[in-house]
């Protein structure tokens, strides 16, 4: 997509001195953007930066210290979030077929059959994400690409318009890599809202033509190529380096802790 085009997309998600954190205490401080829908923006930072921090709360599973963070995704079921692998049990006895069928869930309801439609569907994504004729095995029987394009086949049938990825691409291989990452594109071309947390600046430059850099707080956010920079990701990292863990407990005052949904 266009940058200039993307810049005049309405906003998909809005932050104003947004402030995420634990038990009270900061982990993403002060943050002020929007993200246009229609997006392709790469979250950039160092470990411990906050870009988990800051995919959750737009996800609802963290209430904001401070600030607001409003959405225009209609619901937040219009959002599919892909956590980092470590985040997801593999020991559950499950197969592959039942695992990508959660993406239904939304349409279907937990305790429904899926129908022939649904199944349909079902191996059609998993055939989509290379996995044909796995329906049947057990996801603790995969290895982390495979099971890593489960996932790719749970947000395909969620169909979502607004896409969170956290390290999507950590411990997968090669030819994995590839495949999920032409996936990303396509979803990209249909229109769709996605941000991705990665660590692999190669893979930003080359794939996401914006992004936005955090280290506990606003870097710089913008055009790939102007802010992946040595002078940003140095200031990023010594940012990192200097943050107090033992910060101030952020107090919730009056008209904090504001999730809208618009």
């Amino acid at each position: 997509m266009n940058i200039a085009v993307a810049s005049l997309n309405p906003i998909a998600i809005a932050f104003e001195n947004l402030t995420l954190g634990y038990d009270r205490h900061p982990a993403v401080h002060h943050l002020t953007g929007e993200i246009r829908k229609g997006e392709l923006l790469a979250l950039v930072g160092p470990n411990g930066a906050g870009k988990s921090t800051l995919l959750k709360g737009i996800m609802g599973q963290l209430r904001p210290l401070g600030g607001t963070l409003r959405l225009n995704a209609g619901h937040v079921r219009e959002i599919g979030y892909l956590p980092q692998q470590n985040d997801v049990d593999r020991s559950f006895p499950i197969s592959v077929f039942a695992g990508a069928a959660m993406g239904l869930w939304h349409d279907i309801g937990i305790w429904h059959g899926i129908g022939a439609g649904g199944r349909h569907a079902v191996l059609d994504a998993l055939a989509t994400v290379g996995l044909t004729d796995f329906d049947d095995r057990s996801v603790g029987t995969l290895s982390g690409g495979q099971f890593q394009r489960v996932l790719f086949a749970r947000l395909l049938l969620q169909d979502a318009s607004v896409i969170l990825l956290d390290e999507p691409f950590r411990a997968v291989d090669t030819k994995t890599v590839n495949d999920l990452i032409a996936l990303i594109l396509r979803w990209h071309s249909e229109g769709r809202t996605i941000v991705a947390a990665l660590h692999d600046l190669d893979q930003v430059r080359a794939h996401f033509p914006r992004t936005l850099v955090i280290a506990r707080e606003l870097v710089a956010w913008g055009e790939t190529s102007t802010v992946l920079s040595p002078e940003i990701l140095t200031k990023a990292r010594q940012l990192c380096e200097a943050w107090d863990e033992n910060a101030d407990i952020c107090e919730r005052g009056e008209h904090e802790a504001q999730r809208k949904i618009a």
